[in-house]
């Protein structure tokens, strides 16, 4: 692990992306509703056209999509941390700079790796 890194304040910071992600998702919902169940509301609406409800069909399921792997990531950050591992990069193995673990504490790969693995 990188030693010099504040593994609590990165702990705690991670816990408040989790919780502000879970409140987000919990409103987007409408409180108790799952995402599909707010999806269908939207497609038995019978006055939008086809067009309409295709587009908000392909909008909820990119969000679901995007926030399900924002959380994934924020939660394998948390147990990196456990781990001990946290601020190691998964590919590499060599410190992931402070300055990004600060711009994305869920990093899991340096820069150089990064790059790599969205190419």
């Amino acid at each position: 692990m990188n030693l010099s890194l504040d593994t609590h304040s990165f702990q705690a910071q991670l816990l408040g992306l989790r919780t502000t992600l879970l409140a987000q998702i919990s409103e987007q919902r409408g409180g108790v509703k799952s995402r599909a169940e707010v999806a269908a509301e939207h497609f038995s609406n019978v006055q939008e056209s086809h067009a309409q409800t295709s587009t908000q069909r392909d909008l909820e399921f990119a969000l679901n999509e995007r926030e399900t792997a924002e959380l994934e990531a924020i939660d394998a950050a948390l147990k990196r941390l456990e781990a001990g591992t946290y601020g190691v990069c998964v590919d590499c193995s060599k410190p992931i700079a402070q300055p990004r673990l600060l711009a994305t504490p869920e990093a899991s790969r340096c820069i150089a790796c990064q790059e790599i693995s969205e190419h």
